[in-house]
């Protein structure tokens, strides 16, 4: 973890975070399902694979050969962190959801491992493209 710029990987998960909280807060004023919040965790699942990209382009585009399983674990923890303290106060609690319903809910998990191994992906391909891996 020596490599790892934690301030850079903060910002790059703080840009994942308001990009997918916008795909997701926004698909509930597309209504194309009856079940609202399946709709926008279907949106979330498939928006996250290129602000993901995004996100992982704006870190190592600094020259960081940073392990990509630590890079999306951090990212990952950031946005964790960002849906604790603004999504769930914002987004859930109001329609009557909580903290452990957000994050006991599987596809919370299984984006977050979309979310990390998007990151292990774009690292391996930025890493052995320049010759750094």
């Amino acid at each position: 973890m020596k490599n790892l710029n934690f301030k850079h990987a903060l910002i790059s998960s703080s840009v994942v975070y308001i990009l997918g909280i916008t795909a997701y807060a926004g698909s509930f004023f597309v209504p194309l399902m009856e079940d609202p919040e399946l709709q926008a965790n279907l949106v979330l699942m498939v928006a996250i694979v290129p602000v993901v990209l995004l996100g992982s382009h704006i870190y190592y585009r600094r020259g960081y050969t940073t392990n990509g399983l630590v890079l999306g674990a951090v990212m990952f923890m950031g946005a964790i962190i960002l849906d604790a303290t603004i999504t769930v106060p914002v987004f859930i609690i109001p329609y009557g959801g909580n903290h452990l319903s957000f994050f006991s809910d599987p596809g919370f998990w299984l984006i977050g491992l979309e979310y990390v191994a998007v990151v292990i992906v774009y690292s391996k391909f930025k890493l052995v493209r320049s010759g750094k891996s």
